[in-house]
């Protein structure tokens, strides 16, 4: 399930004065994800701590994006679910604080996530919520396209979803990693 908010499908590439900084997620930084996580998305079952624990432990790709002050203010998370020779990638998540919500972030966060799975040369998969229109223009900038719908997908709000998918490409399609 991927849960997204608001990432940012203008193009800006900064958080304010500087462009943050995009990392392997921290385990210090858990408790931060879950308290985003209760603001962005308090209607559909917002993930706890032990759930981003859960997914750093079984090997899933998680990023994080910091301010200047080391802050977490965004993340994103990526599962390989097959392995080649037919390799399929899963956008979890992407989620940014509502601070610096609109300056690229998002963006940056995706292209991080995607990077991921060119190197395995694999398709990838998201869900986003069919009214999201921020999210899925980005996603849409990025050759994902829409080939499914998921009535009340997201729980308990009950909101439908857009299934979206991107083909395979290698990291060298993609110019190199970002």
């Amino acid at each position: 399930m991927t849960r997204n908010q608001d990432p940012d499908a203008r193009g800006g590439t900064t958080a304010g004065p500087t462009e943050p900084f995009v990392a392997k997620l921290r385990r210090r930084d858990l408790p931060r994800c879950a308290e985003l996580e209760r603001l962005l998305f308090p209607d559909d079952d917002p993930w706890p701590e032990r759930a981003f624990a859960a997914a750093l432990d079984g090997g899933d790709y998680y990023v994080g994006a910091y301010d200047a002050a080391d802050r977490l203010i965004g993340y994103a998370g990526l599962a390989l679910v097959a392995r080649s020779p037919h390799a399929e990638a899963e956008v979890h998540t992407i989620a940014v604080d509502p601070d610096y919500q609109r300056n690229g972030v998002g963006r940056t966060l995706l292209r991080k996530l995607l990077a991921r799975a060119d190197e395995q040369q694999a398709q990838v998969f998201l869900e986003v919520r069919t009214d999201n229109d921020s999210a899925i223009a980005l996603y849409r900038e990025h050759d994902f396209e829409v080939v499914g719908k998921r009535e009340r997908y997201y729980r308990p709000s009950g909101a439908d979803a857009y299934t979206m998918w991107r083909p395979a490409r290698s990291a060298e399609q993609e110019g190199g990693a970002v």
